[in-house]
């Protein structure tokens, strides 16, 4: 079992940049798949992005390629995402999730464990 917090939430300008963490503790964090999600008000919780256990490849939800960075180190049992090119649409709470799935995966139901989230909120 692991327990997630996320930190680095807040406000930003559009265009702005932002990096988020997200704590791990309990449980081997390099035997998990890290996953980002994202739930604006009124939609349904969406992927974001995911780093496998050993990092290097990753996967990203079209919507955000390009302009986030999925980032994981295990030695701090921490994975990050830096966002970029921020846009008012960007504007969610964000999520920190981890998996067991040894492949990258972006299904919600897929992530056992889940962080408290952080409040993303990007102005125009």
């Amino acid at each position: 079992q692991v327990q997630l917090a996320e930190s680095g939430g807040g406000l930003v300008q559009a265009g702005g940049s932002l990096r988020l963490s997200c704590a791990a503790s309990g449980g081997v964090f390099s035997s998990y798949t890290m996953g980002w999600f994202r739930q604006a008000p009124g939609k349904e919780r969406e992927f974001v992005a995911a780093i496998p256990r050993s990092g290097g490849s990753t996967r990203y939800a079209d919507s955000v390629k390009g302009r986030f960075t999925i980032s994981r180190d295990n030695a701090k049992n921490t994975v990050y995402l830096q966002m970029s090119s921020l846009k008012p649409e960007d504007t969610a709470i964000y999520y920190c999730a981890a998996t067991t799935y040894y492949i990258l995966i972006n299904d919600v139901d897929k992530y056992n464990y889940w962080g408290q989230g952080t409040q993303v909120t990007v102005s125009s």
